[in-house]
């Protein structure tokens, strides 16, 4: 199949075009949010090729992958009048946990009859407000880093994308306890005076920006992946964490609850409880191995890449019949 689908989550959309069709992803001279292109940081295939808009309208299309309301409109325009759902089957996937009058949050693709609206949890699946709009739901899948979790730094990894403006939504304001407890490593963009922002010692919380092909090994050199986040759907972080092999320590909210099992670490809704239970991990590098293999089991039954290209090849069949 010919896919449409911009490039807007470089984790997840570098799981989905593994897949055995081609992709077509808009590109724009400035490589904005509506025309990246092909990512720069992940490895992709060659089947995914980069189009500009004005190329759309003459491109065979048979699936349109949406992601942001405002793609649809500019679907429509960039195939050349070809309306995502009516001339072109299409999906929406939401990668979103709901947001605002939770749980009452209305979808803005709510009450569709053109479209199926794909989550990427359960968890989303039930809080967002769909209406009528037919939903199913695809959990993540990703590329196998690996089992190369060592555990050699006593300290704890947290992978978070610019924690100072997403604040509560990320558990940036946890963070301060929770070093307290035990040294964090703090990996994600705009991390870099975090510590001093949040008035914690650099020892106590050290921040990187790496780029994706040096993370998976700094984190594995971590002996324990601490999740503080709040509210998002389902970090992928937290599943490469696990396919790596790290023992898991998380907030016990939205969908972290289903993905991590007892065995695997410690989920908790107390940050105290996480503090202490970082803290063992650190003391214990044999039980934080144990846990890590657990977790590393449980990533690959239920968030494997086969298992999720295999749920979309079978989704992507029954929406274009």
């Amino acid at each position: 199949m010919n896919i449409l689908i911009w490039h807007v989550h470089g984790a997840w959309t570098t799981a989905f075009v593994q897949g055995p069709h081609s992709y077509l992803v808009p590109v724009l001279p400035d490589r904005g949010p509506d025309g990246l292109g092909r990512a720069r940081t992940y490895q992709w295939p060659e089947s995914v090729r980069e189009v500009p808009p004005e190329q759309l309208a003459r491109e065979p299309v048979d699936l349109v992958v949406l992601q942001r309301p405002h793609e649809a409109e500019l679907a429509e325009a960039w195939l050349g009048g070809r309306r995502p759902g009516r001339d072109v089957p299409a999906v929406y996937v939401e990668h979103n946990a709901p947001a605002g009058n939770v749980p009452d949050t209305r979808h803005p693709f709510a009450d569709r009859d053109d479209l199926l609206l794909v989550h990427v949890t359960h968890f989303n699946r039930l809080f967002w407000d769909c209406g009528g709009t037919a939903t199913t739901v695809v959990e993540h899948g990703v590329v196998d880093p690996g089992h190369h979790w060592r555990g050699d730094l006593a300290r704890a990894a947290v992978v978070v994308n610019e924690p100072l403006r997403r604040g509560r939504v990320t558990g940036t304001d946890l963070l301060p306890g929770l070093a307290e407890a035990a040294p964090l490593d703090v990996f994600g963009m705009r991390t870099g005076d975090l510590a001093e922002r949040l008035g914690i010692p650099w020892e106590r919380c050290r921040s990187y920006d790496l780029p994706q092909a040096r993370l998976h090994d700094e984190m594995a050199r971590r002996r324990v992946y601490l999740h503080p986040v709040r509210w998002t759907s389902l970090g992928l972080s937290l599943i490469e964490a696990m396919h790596l092999g790290m023992p898991i320590v998380a907030l016990a909210t939205t969908e972290a609850a289903e993905a991590v099992p007892e065995e695997a670490g410690v989920l908790s809704t107390r940050p105290e409880v996480l503090a202490r239970a970082t803290a063992r991990f650190l003391a214990d590098q044999d039980a934080a191995a144990e846990a890590g293999r657990a977790a590393r089991h449980a990533a690959l039954e239920r968030y494997g890449l086969k298992r999720f290209l295999d749920d979309w090849d079978l989704l992507m069949e029954e929406v274009i019949r």
